[in-house]
């Protein structure tokens, strides 16, 4: 919506990492895993460097950017939740839910 590109939206975002994590399980050593610090940085990046007129387009770049800067991932499951649309009717929220596997994000 028109109004939504002047004042802000608020998303609520979730990921679900797919990867191996034997061996950081074993060595528990974060350098065998992949840091969901390093993780949430890069997503609150790709949140605030551009608007989305989609939650679609949203959690396609935030799917491709995951995987690509991350090679321990195998996939990836991006959820977007937007509170309370501005849509007619009663709606607590809308989402977009999306698997990508690697080498299939671009």
């Amino acid at each position: 919506m028109p109004e939504e590109n002047k004042l802000g939206q608020i998303f609520q975002i979730s990921l679900i990492l797919h990867l191996s994590t034997k061996k950081a399980g074993l060595s528990d050593n974060v350098e065998d895993t992949v840091s969901y610090a390093d993780v949430y940085e890069t997503v609150k990046e790709i949140t605030e460097q551009r608007k989305y007129k989609l939650i679609e387009a949203l959690a396609e770049t935030i799917a491709t950017e995951v995987l690509e800067n991350y090679p321990l991932l195998e996939s990836i499951t991006v959820k977007v939740v937007k509170p309370n649309p501005p849509i007619s009717g009663h709606y607590r929220f809308v989402a977009v839910e999306i698997e990508r596997k690697r080498g299939e994000a671009k």
